[in-house]
């Protein structure tokens, strides 16, 4: 049996007619650049997040390095974010010339430590901290009760980067609208995906939200007029035409997203993998289910990609031990939560469309795998 890790054409069918009338919207009216359906879709996405204004953007790195600029983070500056998470976190903090300061993780949640960020923060840092960007990983919430203390102890502004959490939610507030921005990913792989590249940023202040719309559109608010230097950052409007049908589904996908969890959670239990922990302020998305190996995590992957199951390990390497950040100085063994999660998660197909023989075959893979003697999944 071949379990895809997502399968996007079980998920576009049944609402195929709908998609193709609002692609064909667009094309018959040929507004393809910030026309009115990306205008709906900004609404109805600030209306699903109860956040006071969306703007959308070409992709989720764009959103992060957009709020960077738009919060007056600039070349030299410093800002914090976990050493365990996607490269575009603190790629999008290099983009604009800013350094990243990367923290440690938690070892439950693998979102940002709190404590970690706050000896960061301690330390004499060579370059001034300006911001910090919590990433919300795998479909949880980072501790923004922490995050949010920590920032106005410190004068910091705050990115929740919630490329893998939109629709998830802390203390009752949507993820991405509690900070000064919230960072969007619409990548296809995402729960909310576009049929291409496309991101959000989400603020409830105004000010913010008009310099974003200026900074993403090439400086200009009229145009052939250039108030500063700009990107150009637009969603495109046919992806926005698609998100906004996919929208409408995008809570009961999640739920789906949800049940399959506790499927695994209950039927793998007592196999001594350490399975999501889900602290009771956040809800989870399950963007990815993400389980932790006793050992080396390659034996899990290997077996389950060979009985085709597409696991996988997000991530293999922490941020500061790639190639491209060596120039910040950090080496191995100074973020040890980070490094270990790197070495021990890995993942199981999770997605509303599987099937239960599907499920079934994949826990029972699993279990299998998971009997074999200890010292075999020794690195």
């Amino acid at each position: 049996m071949k379990i895809p890790a997502l399968d996007l054409k079980k998920q576009i069918a049944p609402i195929r007619q709908e998609i193709d009338a609002a692609i064909k919207e667009v094309i018959d009216n040929t507004s393809f650049i910030l026309g009115q359906a990306a205008a709906r879709f900004e609404q109805h996405a600030a209306e699903y997040s109860k956040a006071k204004y969306a703007i959308g953007v070409s992709n989720g790195t764009d959103a992060i390095a957009l709020s960077l600029l738009a919060l007056g983070i600039k070349s030299g500056d410093g800002v914090i974010c976990p050493s365990f998470t996607y490269y575009a976190t603190a790629g999008a903090v290099a983009s604009i010339g800013a350094y990243p300061v990367f923290a440690d993780i938690d070892g439950d949640t693998y979102n940002i430590s709190i404590a970690s960020v706050e000896k960061v923060l301690a330390k004499n840092n060579k370059f001034k901290i300006k911001a910090i960007i919590p990433v919300h990983l795998y479909g949880q919430c980072a501790d923004m009760d922490g995050v949010l203390k920590l920032s106005r102890k410190h004068k910091i502004k705050v990115i929740e980067d919630t490329a893998q959490a939109f629709g998830a939610e802390y203390k009752g507030k949507k993820a991405g609208t509690l900070g000064d921005c919230g960072a969007v990913s619409f990548y296809p792989g995402k729960n909310l995906g576009a049929f291409g590249d496309a991101g959000l940023i989400l603020t409830n202040n105004q000010g913010l939200a008009e310099r974003l719309k200026i900074l993403r559109n090439q400086g200009n608010k009229d145009k052939y007029h250039h108030l500063v230097l700009g990107r150009n950052n637009r969603i495109d409007t046919i992806q926005a035409a698609v998100l906004d049908v996919k929208l409408k589904y995008l809570d009961e996908w999640n739920r789906k997203r949800q049940e399959v969890a506790r499927y695994y959670n209950k039927n793998l239990a007592g196999l001594g993998i350490k399975a999501p922990f889900v602290p009771g302020c956040t809800t989870h998305i399950y963007h990815q289910y993400v389980l932790r190996a006793p050992g080396s995590n390659k034996r899990f992957v290997d077996y389950l990609q060979a009985k085709g199951v597409d696991s996988r390990v997000f991530y293999p390497v922490p941020l500061h031990l790639q190639k491209c950040f060596k120039y910040l100085g950090y080496k191995a063994g100074d973020f040890p939560e980070a490094e270990k999660a790197a070495k021990q998660v890995f993942t199981l197909p999770i997605y509303p469309e599987l099937t239960q023989e599907e499920k079934d075959y994949i826990v029972a893979q699993v279990e299998t795998v998971s009997s074999l003697s200890a010292k075999q999944f020794r690195s």
